[in-house]
């Protein structure tokens, strides 16, 4: 992993980085002290990991230590790893079964080694492949991942590109695993098998993180093709300012995943009636601190905050996919208890 790839790490993976580079020991207190669920995320994005640049491992530490210095890679075997830390950490018994599902699961994921591959080059290389090509492997790649690719494709291809992710079908094995051993061998990268379609669900996680000018390109050349359609999608978009419509206790869900410069940053554009709700779910004491860091920011990109919004929604929606709670679309949210 180079520095310039370090930009696309999920929270998952900077937790699993953070946790290889403090050692097997402290890896397996944290394990004692982790869910079942959380313990095979983590674990499944450890054993993905082969070799983090010292770049990567400064930027993941500056979230949890002021400082980390460092100049040899550290190469490490991300299998062996999690099977000591697991070992460690679980009886026999329990720590064979996360074993063999984070086997399983490295099998079944196609284009696992995405997340890798600097977006800004992938979108280079897909430029020149057939629009159905493109569709499909955007559909199969992860939706932030995707965003960011599709952000980078020439305009005049976006519409084009997006309509048949929302008209893809099911794909046979055969073509996923030859188009994925192909990008695999062009990126360097580790890919498993597996096939899903596309359709409008897809469309949606991918738009829900691109820009804005992407997103309009986009929806303006489904407006002219297929007016349904896209009202379809429209209805399906979950956006930032839909949090309104999401109830407190889902909130407070929410606001737990997100850190809090980001928040900061999210809060930048955001309605009056978005940050009464956000301050209204945090303690008295946080949200007098918000406000605080709200006051003497100075001037940001609208693309940062358009970036840390996606992430708030993103946080939102994985909640969702976990089954904590439900966003319904554009209307309002439950916590399941």
């Amino acid at each position: 992993m180079t520095d310039e790839e370090k930009g696309g790490l999920t929270g998952q993976q900077k937790a699993a980085i953070f946790l290889i580079a403090m050692g097997e020991d402290y890896a397996a207190n944290v394990f004692k002290r982790m869910s079942d669920r959380e313990i095979r995320k983590a674990a499944t994005a450890m054993a993905t990991l082969e070799k983090i640049e010292p770049a990567v491992v400064a930027k993941v530490m500056e979230e949890f230590i002021e400082q980390y210095e460092g100049d040899v890679p550290i190469m490490v075997q991300g299998d062996t790893f999690i099977k000591n830390v697991l070992g460690k950490a679980l009886e026999k018994e329990r720590a064979d079964i996360f074993i063999k599902e984070v086997e399983e699961g490295k099998r079944d994921v196609p284009f696992d080694w995405s997340w890798k591959v600097n977006t800004s080059t992938m979108s280079s290389y897909l430029g020149a492949e057939h629009p159905q090509t493109v569709a499909m492997v955007l559909a199969h790649l992860p939706p932030e991942i995707s965003a960011e690719v599709m952000i980078g494709l020439p305009d005049e291809r976006k519409g084009d590109i997006a309509l048949r992710i929302a008209k893809l079908g099911q794909i046979p094995e055969d073509i996923i695993r030859d188009v994925d051993d192909a990008l695999r061998a062009e990126f360097s990268g580790v890919a498993g098998k597996g096939s899903k379609g596309g359709g409008l669900q897809v469309l949606v996680d991918i738009l829900n993180g691109v820009n804005k000018e992407t997103e309009e390109l986009v929806m303006e050349t489904i407006e002219e093709e297929n007016p349904d359609m896209a009202e379809d999608i429209k209805g399906m978009m979950f956006v930032f300012e839909d949090l309104l419509n999401v109830d407190d206790k889902a909130m407070r869900e929410i606001l737990k995943k997100v850190e809090g410069s980001q928040l900061t940053i999210a809060l930048k554009t955001a309605s009056d009636e978005m940050k009464k709700k956000i301050l209204g779910n945090l303690s008295a004491r946080a949200a007098e601190m918000l406000m605080e860091d709200l006051e003497i920011m100075g001037p940001v990109k609208l693309s940062d905050v358009e970036g840390a919004q996606s992430e708030v929604v993103r946080a939102a929606k994985e909640l969702e996919s976990e089954g904590t709670i439900t966003l319904g679309g554009k209307g309002k949210g439950d916590v399941f208890v």
